[in-house]
């Protein structure tokens, strides 16, 4: 009886083919991986099958492990990196939206699945793509995810009464995000001047009249002091075929909770039967982005140690160490309609079901509220004048 088995490269082995495929052990049909059994599951006679176990590992690392990676090194050698999707895989670029797809050779695409428009096309690699070094398998099952949706539907109060038929016939895909993680130690000095307010005894005349009355004032201290603080797995997502502020709503990912063990080592066989988005913000991009995070995150922490009720002309000094990063993927159920002439997307983190949408408003009911609370406002001022 054969066993579904794949194998993928370490950074430091020989490239080896991967099937694009697991075969099921009873019928040697498809096995795909299933959110809700966790496991890859047979789409032709239902037979469970467990993760194929075999891996090869760089010496040293058990298997299973996520390996974070130096990012000085890795910038300063960027083709050094372990390449390949260690499957075989073809990609289509949606024209519209401009996201790249990566799905098992033996798909066929007639719409991205990201913005739904047809005009895609086939995408060539021109340079391997780095591989992911973990995988966050899907938790949130398909009914799961349509039950989700219904819900989110049925809370949109400002929303046309005919857009909430479409959690009936919209359809919700699967999508694997790519996502660069950076971690790094700061070693920040900062200085400002602090303000401390106090309150002066002030006279003035009102109608002639004497009277007098507090006024705030505002003493300026020079303060300083330094923090230390380890950045652990900022998010960088690698893809643009979804909305940014959309997304940094579902986020963040259990990347960093050791206690739930949701982060995988990259398999094949996790994205198995699913669609994979390539990234297009590399890792050069990627690293830019989190500094500019990073620096940020730091700059508040330092303003957040000042003294006093405020502050002004507050100078930071930071210095980044420690610095490494991880490319994985991240799971959500997205889906998008177009409703008049605009495009609009519901996306759900498959890991902890939190769910965000963009959806279009209704003039009618705006209008019919704001006419509602004019007419309130009016009566309420009408029985204030009679009293």
């Amino acid at each position: 009886m054969n066993t579904p088995t794949a194998t993928h490269s370490a950074a430091t082995a020989p490239e080896k083919a991967a099937r694009s495929k697991y075969s099921c052990v009873a019928c040697g049909g498809e096995a795909v991986w299933n959110p809700a059994k966790q496991k890859l599951l047979c789409a032709f006679c239902g037979t469970e099958s467990p993760l194929p176990l075999e891996k090869e590992t760089p010496a040293g690392i058990q298997s299973g492990d996520v390996v974070e990676h130096d990012l000085a090194s890795a910038l300063q050698n960027i083709k050094g990196e372990s390449r390949g999707w260690a499957r075989t895989a073809r990609m289509i670029k949606c024209q519209h939206c401009q996201a790249i797809s990566v799905f098992d050779a033996t798909k066929q695409a007639k719409s991205c699945e990201f913005c739904g428009a047809s005009n895609i096309v086939n995408y060539d690699e021109t340079d391997d793509v780095i591989r992911p070094e973990g995988v966050l398998p899907f938790q949130v099952s398909e009914p799961q995810a349509r039950d989700l949706i219904r819900s989110w539907y049925g809370k949109l109060w400002w929303a046309p009464n005919k857009l909430k038929s479409r959690a009936l016939t919209d359809t919700a895909k699967g999508v694997y995000l790519p996502y660069w993680t950076f971690d790094a130690m700061v070693d920040a000095r900062w200085q400002a001047e602090a303000g401390y307010h106090y309150y002066v005894t002030e006279q003035y005349y009102d109608n002639g009249e004497p009277r007098t009355r507090q006024v705030q004032r505002t003493r300026w201290e020079y303060a300083s002091g330094s923090i230390n603080h380890f950045f652990d797995d900022t998010l960088v997502c690698g893809s643009k075929g979804i909305h940014p502020t959309l997304l940094r709503s579902v986020e963040p990912f259990p990347t960093t909770d050791p206690g739930s063990k949701a982060l995988k080592a990259y398999d094949p066989a996790y994205v198995s039967g699913w669609t994979v988005e390539r990234y297009q913000i590399d890792l050069i991009g990627a690293a830019k982005l989190s500094r500019e995070r990073m620096t940020g995150e730091t700059r508040t922490l330092c303003s957040n140690q000042v003294p006093g009720d405020t502050q002004r002309n507050l100078q930071v000094e930071a210095n980044f160490s420690r610095q490494t990063f991880k490319h994985i993927l991240a799971p959500v159920w997205l889906m998008s309609y177009t409703y008049g002439a605009k495009d609009f997307q519901v996306i759900i983190n498959a890991v902890t079901g939190k769910i965000d949408g963009e959806y279009p408003k209704s003039w009618i009911k705006i209008s019919l509220a704001v006419l509602a609370f004019i007419i309130v406002a009016l009566v309420i001022f009408s029985a204030g004048g009679k009293r």
